[in-house]
């Protein structure tokens, strides 16, 4: 067997770097008199802040360079209850919770095939129900020369950060190439279909993912049964043979990660951003962590692992970065969508099941002449179609009722709300009233919403999840990182809808509409 043993860099995925030392940080002066010609928008999926201090001491690339050098906002939630990555990614750089942006919910956020892709076998995707603005468009609104740059491994979290603007989107798709939909071109680029050529994901074949450090740095167990549904629970983790199976792999690997950096770097040569005199825009979106997490938990070796190898995959594109252009006039902003709750089995909870919920809900529509369509059910949040309800008279209300009464009695569950009760709390100290409050537009509300006990999970087939109003669901970092910023650590409660309006003061630009969020002035020079 081949063991890939991934340093800063991967034998397949080549050098991000061809400089400084990823562990030596830059001198950055602490002078304003620089004008921004980037803003360098990092997103972590699935990244909890106290992965910083757990994994801390072999933390010493692009993390451990932001952490010491930035403005990090240690108190920062996303203030709304499905916690998920469409409706988080949403939030960030619009400034605005998702009753104002229109994304309530990954299934209910970019894809649709009327929007198909242009390379890869894929669900079509485009901002299509995003609403509003973003910091794009301010500065565009500003400077019609600006241009962004967005790349994940997610459809959507490629698309959300940038909102409706048709700027350079890109995502991985099946069966392992960057792709882009025919919302912002026409045809590939060339350097995309060359960067795809290189078939860099097929040569994990025969490949394995292997600890970055020796085995004592760990302290976590190494063999956990309820891991990745108690297959491949130990490493070394071994690639399939066959390269299209292992490019598919890939994706619950750290690999993903290297790989979309070595795209975005790329791209950002090719597209020859942030030269100035405007603002460009590059959203870097880093799925892996969410991946490794769902598949082996927050608290697994995988997942250390996981941030080791993403603390040197960054400051080794940082470090290239930084030889591209000049680093006093990047911004860098490095945050999260939403962050994780432990392995049920592990902590004493449990996983819910949904037809308990739902099925007397069902039999009430049917025999009313009903479709079972009527109802629908995801996130926590239910959602009945009048339409859809027959003609026996049956009504919103009585499926409501049938709704929260059979809801409140099943095990695990803390709360059931009809969403009218909810706008009455007192959304000041009920927590989990507003951030349900806050997650739907009025055309987009469920008639009720299903809180389940802190720790529990709904069924879904994964190991571990996010997706609640907990706050081990919505705390994530957000660190203000170059010379326009004080470092060190601001402790006070603040949420990620305030990042967009932080830079749109600091780079002088207005927002197109009302925002949330406030600017974090404290960490301005």
């Amino acid at each position: 067997m081949t063991v890939f043993r991934l340093g800063v860099l991967a034998a397949v995925i080549a050098s991000l770097t061809t400089c400084a030392k990823t562990t030596a940080p830059l001198s950055i002066p602490t002078s304003r008199e620089s004008k921004p010609t980037l803003v360098l928008f990092i997103t972590v999926d699935q990244l909890r802040p106290d992965y910083f201090d757990r994994f801390k001491s072999p933390l010493t690339g692009g993390l451990a360079r932001l952490l010491n050098g930035g403005a990090y906002f240690t108190g920062a939630h996303h203030d709304h209850a499905i916690t998920e990555t469409a409706p988080g990614h949403a939030t960030l750089m619009s400034g605005r919770f998702p009753r104002r942006t229109g994304i309530t919910r990954n299934l209910a956020g970019v894809n649709d095939s009327q929007w198909r892709l242009l390379a890869g076998r894929d669900l079509g995707a485009a901002p299509f129900r995003f609403r509003g603005t973003t910091l794009t468009d301010w500065l565009l609104a500003a400077d019609p020369t600006t241009r962004a740059f967005s790349v994940s491994a997610k459809d959507r979290s490629a698309i959300l950060p940038i909102g409706r603007s048709k700027q350079e989107v890109y995502w991985f798709a099946n069966p392992g190439v960057f792709t882009t939909s025919i919302w912002y071109r026409d045809t590939v680029p060339t350097w995309v279909t060359a960067f795809n050529a290189r078939r860099l994901p097929e040569g994990f074949a025969n490949r394995s993912w292997d600890l970055l450090l020796p085995p004592r740095s760990y302290s976590e167990p190494d063999s956990v049964p309820v891991e990745a549904f108690g297959r491949d629970i130990t490493f070394p983790h071994r690639f399939p043979a066959d390269s299209t199976r292992a490019a598919a792999r890939m994706r619950f690997t750290p690999m993903m990660d290297e790989l979309t950096l070595r795209f975005a770097l790329d791209g950002f040569r090719q597209l020859d951003l942030g030269r100035g005199p405007s603002i460009d825009v590059m959203a870097v979106s880093l799925s892996a962590t969410d991946y490794v997490g769902h598949f082996y938990g927050p608290d697994s070796r995988e997942l250390h692992d996981q941030i080791v190898r993403l603390d040197r995959g960054l400051g080794a594109f940082l470090d290239t970065l930084y030889t591209l252009r000049d680093p006093n006039k990047i911004v860098v902003v490095l945050t999260s969508d939403h962050g994780v709750a432990p392995i049920p089995e592990l902590n004493n909870a449990v996983r819910v099941q949904l037809d308990p919920l739902l099925k007397p809900v069902r039999q009430a529509v049917l025999a009313a002449g009903g479709d079972s369509a009527a109802i629908d059910f995801e996130s926590g949040a239910f959602f009945v179609d009048p339409a859809k309800l027959g003609a026996r008279g049956l009504t919103v209300d009585q499926v409501v009722e049938v709704f929260v009464q059979t809801a409140s009695r099943v095990p695990g569950v803390r709360r059931v709300d009809r969403f009218a009760d909810l706008q009455r709390k007192d959304l000041a100290n009920d927590e989990i009233a507003r951030r349900w409050v806050q997650m739907f537009p009025d055309d987009l509300r469920p008639v009720a919403t299903v809180t389940l006990e802190s720790g529990n999970m709904f069924n879904y087939p994964v190991i571990a999840t996010h997706g609640s109003p907990y706050r081990y669901d919505s705390h994530v970092p957000i660190i203000f990182y170059g010379p326009w910023f004080k470092p060190g650590r601001y402790d006070r409660l603040v949420r990620t809808v305030d990042i967009a309006p932080t830079l749109a003061k600091l780079l002088g630009v207005t927002p197109s509409e009302a925002l949330d969020g406030r600017p974090l002035v404290e960490a301005l020079r």
